[in-house]
């Protein structure tokens, strides 16, 4: 197969990937090379990790940090210090060429870490991720969360979006203007948490031990840290029905969307009917700096929850 003048070998199609969605590796691969217009511009910025399933889904797969020496050399690499000491050397997904070179070395899932290139940093992002009690699949409890959420962030003025994570959740994204570093993202993040917990006691919590959140959604604002991931927006999950980690308009949310509502089956016929909702997101870029007094300010309203004592 030739994409973007280079010849890209594919193998082993007719492996089933999805036995119970009857899809092969093919199908994952033409998927990623149908959907790469629209996927590729939320990559090539960033750093990715990989999930590869060499066997399908029901075999062993694993978290792929490192892009492989055997990585043909029109694959950027981009070097990543670790914190602990090292660095490793990430992939970067340029070009639907790398899109389906790296779905034929078995990448189901691409995970985009959260700062550019150039600046390893300071994140364009901030990143809520969502996800129901644990034990059970209340959709609607997390996408209250998310709601909430939203709410909050429209009295502070800044500017979210949402996607589904085509497994049980959902992830609630702000661009930001890479003025901030991690440090300073995540605690605006944990004071955003903590006014949601405030106003929303019986439903959200920041408590971290699963036995003391009592069915409550947790407000991981994890996601900020150096080194973290979120899932890339239309990467495949590895699931049975071959779901996609979907961009939808808090519309969508609002009138009932779910996370595993997109397939890779279903997908294009959504994007023929509707552009993509996080297109030119970036040029929505926000200062959080000039937010924080509004928050603080929110904060003091708002009577300390339980867990604070």
């Amino acid at each position: 197969m030739k994409i973007n003048g280079h010849e890209i070998d594919i193998s082993d199609r007719d492996k089933i990937f999805f036995p119970e969605a009857d899809l092969t590796k093919g199908d994952l691969i033409d998927y990623y090379k149908d959907i790469a217009e629209v996927m590729v511009p939320h990559l090539k910025r960033y750093p990715v990790s990989l999930q590869r399933f060499p066997d399908g889904i029901e075999e062993a797969g694993w978290y792929a940090k490192d892009a492989q020496d055997y990585f043909p050399d029109w694959i950027e690499r981009v070097n990543f210090p670790k914190r602990e000491g090292g660095s490793f050397n990430a992939p970067v997904v340029g070009s639907k060429a790398v899109l389906v070179y790296l779905a034929d070395q078995a990448a189901i899932t691409f995970h985009t870490y959260l700062s550019r290139v150039e600046d390893l940093e300071h994140p364009d992002k901030m990143v809520y991720d969502l996800d129901p009690p644990e034990g059970t699949e209340d959709f609607g409890a997390v996408r209250f969360a998310a709601l909430k959420l939203h709410d909050a962030l429209t009295e502070l003025d800044l500017t979210a979006y949402v996607q589904t994570t085509g497994s049980k959740g959902f992830h609630v994204v702000i661009p930001l203007d890479r003025e901030c570093d991690f440090d300073k993202v995540r605690n605006f993040a944990n004071d955003l948490s903590l006014l949601l917990v405030r106003r929303y006691p019986q439903k959200l919590t920041l408590e971290q031990r699963k036995k003391k959140r009592g069915g409550r959604i947790y407000m991981d604002t994890y996601r900020n840290s150096y080194g973290a991931t979120s899932v890339a927006p239309y990467s495949v999950r590895a699931r049975p029905e071959a779901s996609i980690a979907t961009p939808v308009t808090w519309d969508e949310l609002q009138a009932g969307a779910n996370p595993r509502d997109w397939t890779i089956e279903n997908i294009q016929n959504r994007l023929g009917q509707k552009e993509d909702p996080w297109k030119g997101m970036m040029r929505h870029a926000q200062s959080l700096e000039n937010h924080q007094e509004t928050l603080k300010e929110l904060l003091d309203h708002e009577e300390p929850a339980d867990e604070e004592k």
